[in-house]
């Protein structure tokens, strides 16, 4: 059984950073993409960054206001994937979710891991 679990979530303050992991119980090079979605509350879940088999990136089409402060990465040999967020703001405030594609399969999502971003 496939799964992605999320970790690293907290309470940080504003411009502070916190890393996110985002572990598969299969190899991640299975997956086609891998991404990071975010929900802030009583708002829409939205894509933040979004990474390929390959190791390619891409935030273009996303949210203009991570660009330059979040970061995200994969280590297959750890199967799992990462975002550094950095320069937090409390806009950064959501439940932050890791999601998974494989040909053939509905996504997979991660139960979320809540960030706050509050003094």
């Amino acid at each position: 059984q496939v799964q992605v679990v999320e970790s690293g979530g907290g309470l940080v303050h504003p411009g502070g950073s916190l890393r996110l992991s985002c572990a598969a119980s299969v190899s991640i090079s299975s997956f086609a993409r891998m991404g990071w979605y975010r929900q802030p509350p009583g708002k829409q879940r939205e894509l933040v960054a979004e990474i390929t088999s390959s190791g390619s990136t891409k935030y273009t089409e996303y949210p203009d206001s991570v660009k330059g402060r979040f970061t995200i990465s994969r280590d297959n040999a750890k199967n799992t994937m990462y975002l550094q967020m950095d320069a937090l703001k409390p806009a950064d405030t959501a439940v932050y979710y890791c999601n998974a594609i494989r040909g053939g399969y509905p996504p997979f999502w991660g139960q979320g891991t809540q960030v706050t971003v509050s003094s």
